[in-house]
């Protein structure tokens, strides 16, 4: 059994799509899309939100850190949670969201494990 005090870093990519836009939400996305090209985002602990210039597909990329039992749960629903707040604050309707999580700790063990031999 793991450390479950550890805390752990996590990768989280929540994409989704949107649903029913209003004229003016269209066109605010519209005119910030530049700025929110997926070749300028990073993962982030307030969420990097990119989308597509057809205005479709969205995606938001979290880096987050967790503890406990089951920590890459807590991270994917944590992460669903900040879209959906972020996609209604901004008045964008959206569906089929999903999180994709990859535990960066493990990854970084692997590659120390690696190393060493």
């Amino acid at each position: 059994m793991g450390d479950n005090t550890a805390e752990r870093v996590f990768r989280v990519t929540v994409r989704g799509r949107f649903d029913e836009l209003t004229d003016r939400a269209h066109r605010y996305l519209v005119g910030a899309q530049p700025e929110h090209d997926i070749f300028e985002s990073a993962y982030t602990p307030e969420g990097t939100f990119t989308y597509d210039s057809r205005i479709d597909f969205f995606n938001f990329r979290f880096e987050l850190r967790e503890r406990g039992e089951h920590p890459s749960e807590a991270v994917a629903e944590r992460a669903i949670t900040e879209a959906w707040a972020f996609l209604r604050t901004m008045g964008f309707d959206a569906r089929d969201l999903k999180a994709d999580v990859v535990d960066m700790s493990a990854m970084w063990a692997e590659v120390d494990l690696h190393k060493r031999r």
